[in-house]
């Protein structure tokens, strides 16, 4: 008896060479019932990708006390950069992470500087600027890659330079601020001379 219950599984199971679909659900099958489940996504299927970059420098969760108790916002600093010399900072603020980091990108792309490079993706002269209490440095350094921290870094690799050294020569650890004075160092630079 239990010899014919095996013999019947492996029937169900194997798919003979005649070419019968088998009892066993396929793959698909399962992948659309997960598929079910999830929330649909606000892009549509079809937009086209962006050109730039994106990179979250900071974000934190804002406390505002009314009579009716605690109400709770986010702030979002976003970076974005094409890679080629364009880079841009910008603040977003709502009460959902996804709609803070929405207008950050938005105000990012209203404030897009323009870094004058060389040739070879460097910056054409050392450079120091200032922004709130943040100050920064940045000099070229041929065969040393980039050497940077905070949102220095991030700043230089989103706008694809090579060669690189920033400095974060104040006690600030506020990223807006850093990434502000790395913005108003890239303005400062002048074209270079080949």
């Amino acid at each position: 008896m239990s010899d014919e219950l095996i013999k019947k599984e492996e029937q169900t199971t194997e798919t003979p060479a005649t070419g019968t679909p088998s009892s066993a659900p396929s793959y698909s099958e399962n992948k659309r019932e997960f598929r079910k489940n999830r929330r649909p996504s606000r892009k549509p299927a079809g937009a086209p990708r962006s050109e730039f970059d994106q990179k979250m420098l900071a974000i934190r969760r804002v406390t505002r006390v009314s009579s009716g108790g605690r109400r709770f916002s986010f702030s979002v600093v976003m970076a974005i950069g094409n890679g080629k010399g364009k880079v841009g900072v910008g603040i977003g603020k709502a009460g959902d992470t996804s709609l803070a980091i929405d207008k950050a990108i938005k105000q990012a792309k209203k404030n897009i500087v323009e870094i004058k490079t060389t040739k070879s993706m460097s910056i054409p002269h050392a450079v120091e600027a200032k922004y709130s209490s943040a100050v920064i440095t940045l000099q070229p350094s041929e065969g040393k890659g980039v050497v940077a921290g905070s949102a220095v870094r991030d700043l230089i690799e989103l706008g694809g330079l090579k060669d690189v050294v920033g400095k974060v020569r104040s006690g600030s650890k506020n990223k807006l601020n850093i990434a502000h004075a790395t913005l108003a160092a890239f303005k400062k630079l002048s074209n270079p001379k080949f």
